[in-house]
């Protein structure tokens, strides 16, 4: 039989009901297709099915696993491509770039597990539907015969994600650039216009908080490019104010900003350091009652300041443990526990600085950002 890619030659009938009457009277490959919660299958050298485990016929939308029993995964899967070619899957011009196909065939060949991502066009009634799957295979030995341990991931939700962000990354990032571009050359013309220095600040602090958004997205600092510029102490402070004035969780609660300010200038990135802050701030007002207060303040010592947030209510030791780890919090509904992560990654990671707390029943709870040595300095009053 031709083929374009992996061997065509299959089993005969006889010798395919052997080997499932074998993989079934094994009891660790039956352990195993009733315990492994993924969706796994077990192929013979042929590349054909043996056995699948129910994840898998769920995943097919079918209860008689003999409807799937000597079919090769992608004509399982229902491949659009896996019947060009009369030997069916893995042997189509196709199959040569499909990572199931390159997966299943390099563990043969080399006798080892192989991982590859698998994009997949498979027939669903009378439509099509794009699929990515994350494909493993693993050779094993049962009574001195060759089997293959196929475990798939559907990974298409996370693709699609990835994807989409990418693109509305680049996109946004794109529009952005030609927006502070155009305001900068505005700001040139009309010098002296208020309006436009504000349109030419929100336009700069916009496309600063699109790559603090990329960067949180995918958990890497090194996608953020800081812009250290030197920063009255007073201007942060009253940036800070003027954002929680209407902020809803500053509702019927009152913020007790230091007075006087100190007369300090810190080199910084003023976007990452105001949301640091803000993230700081907000947690101690979600943490406060009805008509309490929160108080925010400064200290400078060997030429380093730090900038501190209190409120009355501890936090539990069980919860403390874990609060700068990703994805935990203590709220309901999805994308939580990114605040308190993101103050540890940019204030740490970028900044340079430290971020700490304290808590306790006598004390309450005090979150700390200190900035290091060398970037405050003295202002004159």
């Amino acid at each position: 039989m031709d083929t374009y890619f992996a061997p065509a030659e299959r089993g005969d009938k006889q010798e395919l009901v052997a080997k499932i009457e074998l993989i079934n009277k094994d009891p660790v490959m039956s352990g195993l297709l009733h315990s492994v919660s993924g969706v796994l299958a077990i192929l013979d050298e042929h590349r054909q099915i043996i056995s699948i485990n129910d994840s898998f016929l769920k995943m097919l939308g079918i209860e008689d696993p003999s409807q799937a029993l000597g079919l090769r995964p992608g004509e399982a899967l229902q491949c659009i491509h896996a019947r060009d070619e009369p030997a069916g899957c893995g042997t189509t011009k196709l199959c040569s770039t499909c990572g199931a196909a390159m997966a299943i065939v390099s563990s043969l060949g080399q006798d080892k597990p192989v991982e590859r991502m698998c994009a997949l066009t498979a027939n669903r009634g009378d439509r099509t539907v794009d699929i990515a799957l994350m494909v493993k295979s693993q050779p094993i030995k049962i009574n001195g015969k060759r089997f293959l341990l196929l475990f798939l991931q559907d990974i298409t939700v996370q693709q699609q994600r990835a994807a989409l962000a990418r693109t509305f990354f680049h996109d946004v990032n794109n529009m952005l650039s030609g927006l502070v571009g155009a305001s900068e050359l505005l700001s040139l013309k009309e010098s002296e216009s208020n309006l436009v220095k504000q349109i030419l600040t929100a336009s700069l602090r916009l496309k600063k908080e699109v790559e603090i958004q990329r960067c949180l997205l995918q958990n890497e600092s090194s996608l953020y490019q800081p812009s250290w510029k030197r920063f009255n102490i007073r201007i942060v402070m009253e940036e800070l104010r003027s954002f929680f004035i209407n902020h809803p969780a500053a509702r019927n609660k009152a913020i007790d900003f230091q007075e006087p300010c100190p007369a300090l200038s810190i080199k910084t990135d003023m976007s990452l350091l105001l949301r640091i802050l803000c993230n700081m701030i907000t947690n101690a007002l979600e943490g406060t009652k009805e008509n309490g207060r929160v108080k925010v303040w400064l200290e400078e010592s060997d030429d380093r300041v730090s900038f501190w947030v209190w409120n009355r209510r501890p936090i539990p030791q069980e919860i403390a443990r874990r609060i700068f780890q990703r994805n935990f919090s203590t709220k309901e509904g999805d994308g939580r526990g990114i605040g308190t992560f993101s103050m540890k990654l940019f204030g740490e990671q970028i900044l340079g600085g430290k971020v700490g707390f304290t808590t306790s029943r006598e004390e309450g709870t005090v979150f700390v950002f200190s900035l290091p040595p060398g970037g405050t300095k003295r202002t004159k009053e």
